[in-house]
């Protein structure tokens, strides 16, 4: 691959960045703080939270088996995709390759950052072949994006093509994982110094059920992290999400028991739903929703809206027409989406 030097924007190699009070003094061990121009009343929320959330990063790492000086926390994964293009991409010139379909904010990032987004459609099963979007790619093509288990499809990518990616594009490339507890494939994070050009994102919205604290992580080479650090704004993650998640982070065997049941109910919602006349077809999938494709998916989704249930429509999304994707909730949520579909279903039966 390409050194870091080659791929980072010259003006990011270049950035002096923001050195924050609580960054100065680090490594001693302070009682007095009148350096931050901080209220002193109001405690512990009057004092700016760590900048680099190295407890938080310890107590991860120890959970994802990945050192905590290979680990950046983001205000959501998203703050992490955003970055990518921050660091990587110069608007107007450079450009990235991703699969088609998939997570909608790698195009957005791209678009608000004025990097051009280059897609690749998946094929009938919603896989592809690295030299697809190999053959994608040219001289400023600087990050590929796979999401695996992918969104909307929830599937997982082919692996042997995954690492094929890894080990011809020069550039970066960047694996989601953010569904990675509900799959049974390998994650990507525990091979980092395998891949020198591997980003691998997470979340804390998903198994561990914090969406509402947007914690997101990137595990890479501590010098993709570094420049992450460089880049983000001083204190992007605020004590209280520090403080909860790490709460949270205790709580390992919960995360376990709800994997668990949202696998079982998974394919309890899926046998209910194989048959209905008004399902097509359920996609294969290895995260906590199916992607299914139905006679019609707008009217059937008006008509869940109108009972307050709402699922995700896709029909307007590339190779997913037709197609509702249906996150599994509880099991009485779950009984009442499908309490809905079996009326509808009755109702218009030819």
């Amino acid at each position: 691959m390409k050194t870091l030097e080659q791929l980072v924007r010259p003006n990011i190699r270049k950035l002096s960045p923001y050195s924050s009070a609580r960054n100065e003094y680090s490594g001693h061990v302070a009682h007095v703080f009148l350096d931050a121009n901080e209220n002193p009343y109001n405690n512990p929320y009057n004092r700016y939270p760590d900048p680099l959330q190295q407890q938080l990063k310890e107590r991860l790492s120890l959970i994802k088996g990945v050192a905590p000086e290979n680990i950046f926390l983001g205000n959501g994964s998203d703050e992490a995709i955003d970055l990518v293009y921050r660091c990587f991409c110069q608007p107007g010139i450079d450009n990235v390759v991703a699969i088609q379909p998939t997570y909608g904010m790698y195009q957005v990032c791209a678009d608000i950052n004025d990097v051009e987004y280059r897609s690749v459609r998946l094929n009938a099963d919603y896989d592809f072949s690295a030299q697809s979007l190999l053959d994608a790619c040219d001289a400023m093509t600087k990050v590929i994006w796979l999401c695996s288990p992918n969104n909307p499809t929830g599937n997982d990518l082919n692996r042997e093509e995954m690492e094929k990616v890894l080990a011809r594009f020069d550039g970066i490339v960047v694996i989601d994982e953010a569904y990675s507890d509900f799959s049974q494939q390998q994650t990507f994070r525990t091979e980092l110094p395998r891949w020198q050009n591997l980003i691998v994102l997470n979340t804390m919205s998903k198994a561990w059920g914090c969406a509402a604290l947007r914690l997101g992580m990137a595990f890479a080479s501590k010098e993709i992290i570094d420049i992450f650090n460089k880049v983000k704004y001083p204190y992007n993650i605020n004590k209280l999400t520090q403080d909860t998640v790490l709460e949270a982070l205790e709580s390992t065997c919960n995360v376990q028991r709800w994997v668990s049941f949202l696998l079982e109910e998974r394919q309890r919602v899926i046998d209910a739903l194989a048959p209905l006349p008004i399902c097509q077809k359920i996609y294969p999938t290895a995260s906590n929703f199916v992607l299914v494709k139905v006679t019609d998916a707008q009217d059937i989704y008006s008509c869940l809206v109108e009972k307050g249930i709402i699922v995700r429509n896709r029909h307007r999304v590339t190779l997913c027409e037709n197609c509702l994707r249906i996150t599994i909730g509880t099991r009485s949520e779950n009984n009442e989406l499908l309490g809905a579909l079996r009326v509808y279903s009755h109702e218009n039966a030819e």
